[in-house]
């Protein structure tokens, strides 16, 4: 995983971009592309109802495929904020509440889980609060990857996962401090599995990618291994970035769905971002009360990190890579205003700068 909060505690430069506030938008988002040094940038805003959308580039590195408005991108760890958009659907339901403990949810389906962590909520999960590792170690990730290809349901495998990271003594104490974790998705994720009886994929399936009309929405590296019909992410190489194709070493293992693994179209993460304005805005919908979309994007315990969220003063944003792929999510309510900007390949200081340059500039 790429540094996530890097540019979560980073200060947004909003003011005097570098790319000049006068320049036609297509020349601009050429000139990311240039800037950044990847294959492909995809680029959305959603503003007041409305959308535009910019893409340039290649999606494979020395093809000659250029993306299009409707291709699919990898959004890596901002997947995390639809788990807990998931987590609220079900809270709603009455299938799950906002204070479930992992003790009550996990502690007949796992076996030797330290005490420490019995207390520990959803709430404390999705906001990294429960003091867990970031992640398993790297033989249980390969282990892990193999499973994925092994058919074994979802259920038991992230069963599997919480067993190998509950066992282990707290990296801080828990509920005390935030310790960003990937397993601690994972975790939230078991958890409303053996509540529902049903896979996070399909819950999210239904609660998220339906309601919202999500249509392009799904989980792992997108299109096809044989022919480069969607974006494919790249590795940092010497010699520039090399294309992976689709496949089982093209992503994270997919036990690690709830906090990493969607990928999907600019105008679906469009039609996302938008509930989400629209619910920190207080805008009445039928998909969330007022009280969920709020407790989505505020920190339950302090500090700078919401429910899948972080928080820099009045914006709401979130970074997701999985080394092959970077996607920043920003969302600044008080303008009604949201962007989001994607590459095919993994998060570098020149996308991080061309990043801020252009969410000042498609304000």
């Amino acid at each position: 995983m790429a540094p996530i909060l890097a540019l979560l505690a980073a200060s947004f430069g909003f003011g005097c971009p570098a790319l000049a506030q006068d320049e036609d938008e297509r020349s601009a988002i050429e000139q990311a592309l240039e800037a950044s040094g990847s294959p492909a940038i995809g680029a959305v805003r959603w503003k007041d109802g409305e959308v535009m959308i910019r893409t340039a580039g290649l999606r494979e590195s020395g093809g000659d495929n250029a993306v299009t408005s409707d291709d699919l991108w990898h959004i890596g760890s901002n997947t995390k904020s639809m788990t807990a958009t998931l987590i609220a659907r079900l809270v709603e339901r009455g299938d799950i509440a906002w204070d479930d403990t992992i003790e009550q949810r996990l502690g007949t389906h796992v076996q030797g889980i330290d005490p420490a962590y019995f207390d520990m909520t959803f709430l404390h999960l999705l906001s990294h609060r429960a003091g867990l590792v970031a992640n398993v170690d790297q033989p249980s990730m390969l282990t892990f990857m193999g499973e994925g290809l092994s058919g074994r349901p979802m259920s038991e495998q992230r069963l599997d996962y919480a067993g190998r990271i509950l066992s282990i003594q707290p990296s801080t104490t828990p509920g005390s401090a935030m310790h960003y974790s990937n397993a601690g998705y994972v975790i939230a994720g078991a958890m409303i599995e053996q509540a529902t009886g049903e896979s996070w994929e399909d819950l999210l399936r239904r609660e998220v990618f339906e309601p919202l009309g999500m249509d392009s929405a799904g989980f792992g590296a997108p299109g096809d291994s044989e022919t480069v019909d969607q974006p494919r992410g790249h590795r940092a190489s010497i010699t520039g970035p090399v294309a992976v194709p689709p496949g089982p070493f093209a992503d994270n293992p997919p036990v690690m769905g709830p906090g990493a693994t969607v990928h999907l179209s600019l105008p679906d993460m469009a039609r996302y971002l938008g509930a989400h304005i629209e619910g920190a805005n207080g805008v009445e919908s039928a998909y969330l009360s007022a009280e969920n979309w709020q407790r989505l994007h505020t920190a339950p315990f302090g500090g700078d990190y919401a429910l899948g969220w972080g928080l820099s003063g009045s914006v709401i944003l979130h970074a997701g890579s999985n080394t092959m792929w970077f996607a920043q999510f920003v969302m600044m309510p008080e303008e009604n205003l949201a962007i989001a900007i994607v590459f095919n390949d993994g998060g570098s200081a020149s996308q991080q700068a061309v990043i801020r340059d252009l969410v000042g500039l498609m304000r």
